[in-house]
């Protein structure tokens, strides 16, 4: 273990939550039981202290009503006649460009039974700031017994750092596309550990133009269609790059609903000039390999906050997605014409005028490769305790059968 303490108490590991000696104590850690009281009951306080005083980060406020006492005893129960323990050491390598995605990681964790060590974003984003620095009052104070289950973590690529906690950790969690999973699955775990990865995805939001047109509150519609999208950049796997629009008048609905997204993009985002420039520059790549034209409205094309890119093919379209508010849309007959996006790297389909029991049946006859969730628009990042098909309670822990 020689070898590791220099490793833990390196200058290029910064503890933001957690130290050395905790580092160094892994593997002495008791796991708990599956949803241990113990983790409720601090899940609970970290909700009341977020929601309590950062109403402007929405996606903090999100994950503390989703830590409330109640929202998780209810996620327990689908757990019930199961003797589960933790695994161990969970290690969870967050992704760079989602802020609040390392918190739900480390919450599942915990309630899988876990001690974990969660290397968190690099970026300075506030979000990642105020949850670890309630995560560590909490601990300091009420949860001290918690603490040796808690590491939050900053390094960069030292290999030797992912190394030593892939040594010692019994399930391994990577969120952040092919190439983060490609580097980490350098670093090697023991025999009988096991690995959850979250490549790289894509999403769709389909749309009924004649339901839509009958929605008297289309505010609320743009703004759940900028919580999909615009609030995380269009960065999250679960964001719609592609809109399919079904139904007849289509024309009349996308001025609708493009004239509603537009105000608001236009109130509540930034666009910064390298944004502008990189949507441009895969415009024109996107051009060259396959047949789009950009839509002119006189809405969107007043600025460059929105591109809407009209394609009639899908088979290529994937290829090219991009962010910042860069948009394909297809207009389709039959919802059965989305199947070419369907592979499985598809995550997400949201949907708007639609009821859920035609996607089903969509999802049934067609039987596609890909597609693990659907939902409403507005609920593309609600997390869930069964994501990307994995069910992080049970492949984080283990089930002890007595018989």
């Amino acid at each position: 273990m020689q070898l590791n303490s220099e490793i833990f108490n390196s200058p290029a590991l910064q503890y933001v939550v957690g130290n050395a000696e905790y580092a160094m104590g892994l593997n002495e850690i008791k796991p708990m039981k599956i949803f241990d009281n113990r983790v409720v009951d601090f899940l609970s306080e970290l909700s009341k202290m977020l929601m309590k005083s950062n109403r402007m980060y929405s996606d903090v406020i999100t994950f503390g009503y989703w830590c409330r006492r109640a929202s998780v005893i209810n996620e327990s129960r689908k757990y019930e006649g199961e003797l589960r323990l933790g695994k161990g050491v969970a290690f969870h390598i967050a992704p760079s460009n989602v802020p609040v995605n390392f918190a739900y990681s480390l919450v599942s964790g915990l309630l899988a039974g876990n001690a974990n060590v969660v290397r968190i974003p690099s970026k300075d984003f506030p979000q990642v700031n105020i949850i670890c620095d309630v995560v560590r009052e909490l601990l300091d104070e009420k949860f001290s017994d918690l603490a040796p289950y808690i590491l939050l973590v900053r390094y960069g690529h030292e290999k030797a750092i992912t190394d030593a906690f892939s040594s010692l950790c019994s399930v391994r969690v990577i969120w952040g596309g092919d190439a983060t999973i490609k580097n980490i699955r350098e670093s090697e775990l023991h025999a009988r550990a096991n690995e959850i990865t979250f490549a790289d995805r894509h999403s769709l939001a389909v749309i009924d133009a004649d339901e839509y047109l009958k929605i008297e509150d289309k505010e609320r519609v743009a703004q759940e269609f900028y919580n999909d999208t615009y609030f995380s950049d269009q960065n999250a796997c679960t964001s719609p790059v592609i809109i399919i629009w079904l139904g007849k008048d289509k024309n009349k609905a996308k001025t609708e609903f493009w004239r509603h997204a537009h105000d608001l993009v236009k109130e509540k985002y930034e666009l910064a000039p390298v944004q502008t420039v990189g949507k441009l520059t895969e415009l024109f790549i996107t051009a060259t390999n396959i047949d789009v034209k950009r839509v002119k409205d006189n809405i969107t094309d007043v600025d460059e906050l929105i591109y809407r890119i009209e394609v009639k093919d899908l088979s290529r379209v994937i290829q090219h997605k991009y962010n910042s508010g860069f948009f394909f849309e297809y207009n389709a007959d039959d919802l059965s014409e989305i199947l070419p996006l369907c592979t499985e790297n598809c995550q997400t389909i949201t949907y708007c005028g639609i009821s859920k029991e035609v996607i089903e049946n969509f999802i049934v006859n067609s039987a596609p490769r890909g597609v693990d969730r659907v939902v409403p628009m507005g609920k593309s990042m609600d997390f869930s305790l069964i994501w990307d098909g994995h069910d992080l309670i049970r492949e984080m822990s283990r089930n002890v059968t007595i018989i």
